[in-house]
């Protein structure tokens, strides 16, 4: 037996012993790869006379060949066994039941179903959406909002500021959705009536608040909205979301820095243990803040307080969620238990219509 074939029948056996694909291409690698046994008897050719290259070259090349086809025919096999041991591992019973989709298993969280309520109940009285950032600078959040240097009702806010820029100006996380009202007035001139949902943050966390949590504002700003305007805009959205006939207001006299007059609103409930009921009842439940925009708003956000006035409004997405749908503990808006969003959530089909109903 030559050399040739010994190499050959040696070269065989190893295909033939390869159980998978990794150990096939080492085999090949070891045969006909740069530093394999195939290629090694080819840098002999080199040192022979014209008719023994010839005649070597032809059997080496004929090995070569036969190699190839062999490593490739064992290839096809080991691909088939592989695929026949995937799918038996991989059975399906069919007689199982179908397992849900995500149409029936997805839920929306209860925050984004109450803001798109808000928005179709605003949008209704023709308000649009606004949107600011959420990291803002303090000529936003606080000095074009008639907050004055050292004024106590910065303090009040429980500020996260970030870190101090070379200037000494800090950066902070926007503790209300206020500064999209002055940027908006920057950019659009009246008449201007925008809602601005969005996420805003405070130092502060209890049953009742959390570091991050969402507010609404609501800004109208034209040359003869007066207080009148204000009330009715608030009680007909208020009974839009409760989804009630008809709600008690009741206006305080409040402060806040960006209006003047300023009021507490309380909506008339009636309360049975644990349970609100909005729109029943003699009690009485604070529900939102609001005022006629501050002169010194108005002409921060460069318009003429002597011809535009409006006014603005602001209530907890989150808190208004949890009257509505009865959630005893704001924390657990942000712990993400799909157990909690399964009971509390809404199938993601069910979008909040004036006409089809807010709640489906």
């Amino acid at each position: 037996m030559t050399d040739i074939e010994q190499l050959e029948a040696s070269i065989l056996d190893d295909i033939h012993a390869a159980s998978d694909e990794a150990t096939l291409e080492s085999v090949r690698v070891a045969t006909l790869g740069k530093q394999g046994s195939v290629s090694a008897l080819l840098k002999t050719l080199g040192a022979m006379n014209p008719d023994d290259r010839r005649t070597r070259g032809a059997a080496i090349n004929a090995l070569k060949d036969r190699v190839g086809l062999s490593i490739a025919d064992r290839k096809g096999i080991l691909k088939a066994s592989a695929l026949d041991a995937r799918l038996a591992r991989e059975t399906v019973d069919v007689s199982l039941p179908v397992r849900p989709g995500p149409l029936a298993e997805g839920r929306i969280h209860p925050v984004s179903q109450v803001i798109d309520e808000i928005t179709a109940i605003f949008a209704d009285m023709g308000f649009a959406v606004a949107e600011g950032p959420d990291i803002e600078t303090d000529h936003y959040n606080f000095t074009a909002l008639n907050f004055p240097p050292d004024h106590p009702a910065r303090e009040m806010h429980d500020t996260f500021f970030l870190k101090p820029k070379e200037d000494g100006s800090r950066l902070l996380l926007r503790t209300h959705t206020s500064p999209v009202q002055v940027r908006t007035m920057e950019k659009q001139r009246p008449p201007i009536r925008i809602i601005a949902p969005g996420r805003t943050y405070r130092c502060d966390s209890d049953a009742t608040h959390t570091p991050m949590f969402h507010q609404v504002e609501g800004l109208v700003i034209d040359e003869t909205t007066h207080f009148g305007h204000l009330k009715w805009v608030l009680e007909e959205f208020l009974k839009a979301f409760f989804e009630v006939d008809e709600v008690k207001t009741r206006f305080r006299p409040s402060f806040f820095p960006f209006t003047e007059p300023s009021m507490e609103v309380d909506v008339g409930c009636r309360r049975s243990g644990s349970e609100i009921r909005i729109g029943e009842g003699d009690d009485w439940l604070e529900i939102l803040g609001c005022g006629m925009v501050h002169p010194n708003v108005i002409r921060a956000a460069g318009l003429d307080p002597d011809v535009y006035q409006g006014f603005a409004f602001g209530m907890g997405i989150d808190r208004i969620a949890m009257l509505k749908y009865g959630m005893p503990d704001l924390r657990a808006f942000f712990d993400a238990d799909a157990r909690w969003l399964k009971h509390y959530g809404f199938r993601p089909l069910d979008l909040p219509s004036l006409y089809g109903g807010l709640t489906g």
